[in-house]
């Protein structure tokens, strides 16, 4: 049977019909949907970990258990679970284990495009790159083949194209995988370095054998349809885009399979080239084999070193004169900034925060981070997910030293506070830093689509779980000064605000109200019963033209010229009242029950 799917729904198809147990993930563009699918299956584990580390942690767990076990990440999400795959990698596995990076080239949604092929190089283990959703699901099954065979966690590399871009696809029923039958073994199973040191030398020997398997595995292979002079080397979706340009008018060397990379078939493949293009997103990566080797090729002299390799971008770096002149702007093309959504418990916090004077913001990874453009102008610094608290605190260190009046507010949102966000809390209440910290509770991961996490009280699959109550939290960490206060009360917001930037201690504010897109749980309407409920509408009598409630930055707000009034669409508004607050002439009221 035949399907449409993206290559996140086919990466969990694939791990479906390899047989796997147990997924684990956090939620990151591009790769979300990938365990969103996956726990669709019914007979597979799957949860949202509190982090990357987490997930991979659990993964090797499961692994070492017996069971097919299978993380999946964003490529910064490598980041956080590195400690844990480089040690993995020398212990070996029990049960196949893949870990999926999706990088995104481009930087669409993401604070770098670090090339993760990289980390399969530092850390010693294979790596696939599909190229489309049937390679996902192909390779994926190979993984889990791969991982078993020769005793190793496997790397898939994908990026956001692939991600996100549909094809057709083969379904096959899922292989019968049965869980290994668990092994003590100390030796093999706790990093010691009397231990380690054995499984290094171990790290070499499979590495051999992978570079024989390199050379004769189909991921790998010569499209060469009449002999061309012109030679392309490229992965992944890399190779749909050259092909796009270059159509039968060059010979291609895939790469499906590229650590270890097939140093004879690359050298196969170039020795009667007279031309040789390496096309690959980001880092030199198969550049600087081909190089190795003693071939002249034309890449990263010719390619651009960042952003997506579209055949746009092949084309304009090979053929510039065919290209149009983009010199010539479109006016009827109208930009758009991003924005928080009507209604964001996030817009009447960052209004009242950006009024106050002498702070430095330090901002996290969220919805909440386009705080730092207009209006609003509220977010200073935004280093990774749940730097915001010890990044503010090394900020106001210094400013401690200096005797500095400034003081600083650090912000990150729930999810983040279970990811990370809870060590440098953690580290500030020890180290007793000033530092006014606020946990933005908008009762779930919005910015990824919507999902769930410790605060929610809910699974993956949408069953019960119990529900991590941050105030209680914080204060059992020892924080004395803790509020948790509704954002769209704006003088509540200013009061805590002025209150807690006065203090030499830690302190917590939580700003609890839901998303304002969310599918509320009946615990949400139990607490919130009043829950937009209501619309603001505009008496125009009494509306002075003054611009003043635009500044909230909600779009549910206009202006129309004409009649100098503030208009407010009702389809968009969802009663939070933050621009009636701030209108000076009381123009805007809620019609319909007021929460109080």
């Amino acid at each position: 049977m035949k399907q449409l799917m993206t290559g996140n729904e086919a990466l969990a198809r694939g791990a479906y019909e390899a047989g796997v147990h147990f997924a684990a993930a956090y939620p990151g563009t591009p790769s979300t949907e990938i365990m969103e699918n996956l726990a669709l299956y019914e007979n597979i584990y799957t949860e949202w970990s509190v982090n990357e580390k987490v997930a991979l942690e659990a993964a090797a767990g499961a692994s070492l258990a017996g069971a097919r076990s299978m993380a999946s990440m964003k490529h910064v999400g490598l980041n956080v679970a590195a400690d844990p795959l480089f040690t993995f990698a020398y212990m070996g596995v029990g049960g196949g284990c893949v870990i999926v990076s999706a990088d995104e080239p481009g930087q669409h949604s993401s604070q770098n495009e670090q090339d993760n092929r990289n980390y399969a190089q530092a850390a010693k283990i294979p790596m696939f790159e599909p190229s489309n959703s049937q390679e996902c699901i192909d390779m994926v099954r190979e993984a889990f083949d791969v991982s078993e065979q020769f005793n190793t966690p496997v790397l898939i590399r994908v990026t956001t194209r692939v991600c996100h871009s549909k094809s057709l696809v083969r379904l096959q029923e899922p292989g019968k995988s049965k869980i290994r039958p668990y092994i003590k073994d100390a030796r093999a199973h706790v990093s010691v370095p009397a231990n380690a040191r054995i499984w290094r030398k171990n790290v070499e020997d499979r590495m051999e054998k992978l570079s024989c398997y390199s050379e004769t595995c189909s991921a790998n292979k010569i499209i060469d349809p009449e002999h061309h002079k012109t030679g392309v080397i490229t992965s992944g979706i890399c190779y749909h885009h050259a092909r796009e340009v270059f159509g039968d008018g060059a010979a291609y060397l895939k790469l499906g399979f590229t650590n270890p990379l097939p140093e004879t078939l690359i050298w196969e493949f170039c020795l009667n080239k007279d031309t040789i293009y390496v096309i690959e997103e980001n880092d030199p990566y198969i550049e600087n084999t081909v190089r190795k080797l003693g071939f002249q090729c034309s890449g990263k002299d010719v390619f651009p070193h960042f952003g997506e390799m579209t055949p746009d971008v092949i084309r304009s770096a090979l053929f510039p004169e065919q290209m149009p002149d983009k010199t010539i702007s479109d006016p009827s093309v109208i930009t758009r900034e991003p924005t928080l959504c009507a209604g964001c418990p996030h817009r009447g916090f960052f209004y009242t925060l950006s009024k106050k004077k002498n702070i430095m913001v330090s901002g996290d990874i969220g919805c909440y981070t386009l705080a730092c453009s207009e209006p609003y102008n509220a977010m200073d610094t935004c280093i990774c997910m749940g730097s915001s608290f010890s990044a503010g605190h090394g900020t106001q260190k210094v400013f401690d030293m200096e005797k500095s009046t400034m003081k600083v507010v650090a912000v990150l949102g729930d999810s983040t506070f279970f990811h990370s966000g809870i060590n440098s809390l953690i580290n500030s209440i020890y180290n007793r830093s000033a530092v006014v910290h606020v946990i933005l509770d908008n009762r779930i991961t919005a910015m990824t689509g919507h999902q769930q996490n410790p605060g929610t009280g809910y699974t993956i699959k949408g069953d019960p779980a119990d529900q991590i109550n941050i105030e209680k939290v914080v204060r059992a960490l020892g924080v004395q000064h803790v509020r948790t206060i509704d954002p769209n009360q704006l003088q509540e917001v200013s009061d805590t605000l002025d209150e807690y930037l006065q203090l030499d201690e830690p302190s917590v504010i939580i700003t609890r109200w839901p998303c304002a897109l969310k599918k509320f749980s009946k615990e949400d309407l139990q607490e919130f019963p009043d829950l937009f409920k209501a619309k603001c509408i505009v008496d125009e009598k009494q509306c002075m033209g003054c611009k003043a409630c635009l500044k909230c930055g909600c779009p549910a707000l206009s202006f129309n010229e004409t009649e100098k009034k503030v208009r407010v669409s009702l389809n968009d508004c969802v009663g939070c009242n933050v621009c009636g607050q701030i209108c000076p002439a009381g123009a805007i009221k809620k019609e319909g029950p007021v929460h109080d």
